[in-house]
């Protein structure tokens, strides 16, 4: 069995992931570039940042900067993810209608108030790419979560950002939280994957390592 690492600083990939009755610790490595090409594909974004991701952690399976506990560990594995929500523009109703346009985390209140009014009444897709790093392979992938709100009124808007502060979510929603009780009106796919970790499939992929 793995030693596993959460590269992740998220209470909810935490969550998740400890919902699958396997050890792991988190450790964060600040700073890591999450750029992408701005010609790269939506859907292909969150497995190319979470490769990225990966390659920043990679010294801990060499053995440069583990501790001495993971030192005497050869059977570490780094588990990197990134989610990002694609929506539709204006003219649509569903991304997958042409394009779509990355949601990233808002800046501020009024960014996620844009977010939000661009997922009114509409079908988005939630992708979450995952990369299983260890010292002698690497196992990636992305899965896709199709999400259709209501149309949703200014007030509700304003009082899901004034009270749940929604800034270190993409998409500027929870869908575990009072937005996703009262919006979420349709759901296809993993709902875990849109709370940011697509549990059922990694348990799948770390039985076949």
């Amino acid at each position: 069995m793995y030693k596993i690492i959460l590269a992740s600083n998220s209470p909810r990939r935490k969550e998740l992931l400890a919902g699958l009755d396997l050890p792991f610790e988190v450790k964060v490595i600040k700073g890591i570039d999450e750029s992408y090409p701005a010609s790269l594909d939506a859907y292909q974004v969150a497995e190319y940042i979470s490769r990225k991701k990966a390659e920043a952690y990679r010294p801990l399976l060499d053995g440069t900067n583990a501790s001495s506990e993971d030192s005497a560990d050869a059977q570490l594995l780094i588990l990197t993810a990134d989610t990002v929500v694609i929506a539709p523009t204006e003219n649509e109703q569903n991304d997958q209608e042409g394009k779509g346009v990355i949601l990233g985390k808002p800046r501020d209140a009024e960014d996620a108030h844009r977010m939000l009014r661009m997922l009114s009444g509409k079908t988005h897709h939630v992708v979450t790419g995952v990369c299983l790093t260890t010292s002698q392979a690497q196992r990636q992938f992305s899965v896709v979560t199709e999400v259709t709100f209501k149309p949703l009124s200014d007030e509700e808007v304003d009082y899901y950002i004034e009270n749940y502060k929604p800034f270190d979510k993409a998409g500027a929603y929870g869908i575990q939280e009072w937005i996703g009780y009262i919006g979420c009106t349709g759901l296809k796919g993993s709902y875990f994957n849109v709370m940011g970790l697509p549990v059922q499939r990694i348990y799948e992929e770390l039985k076949s390592l």
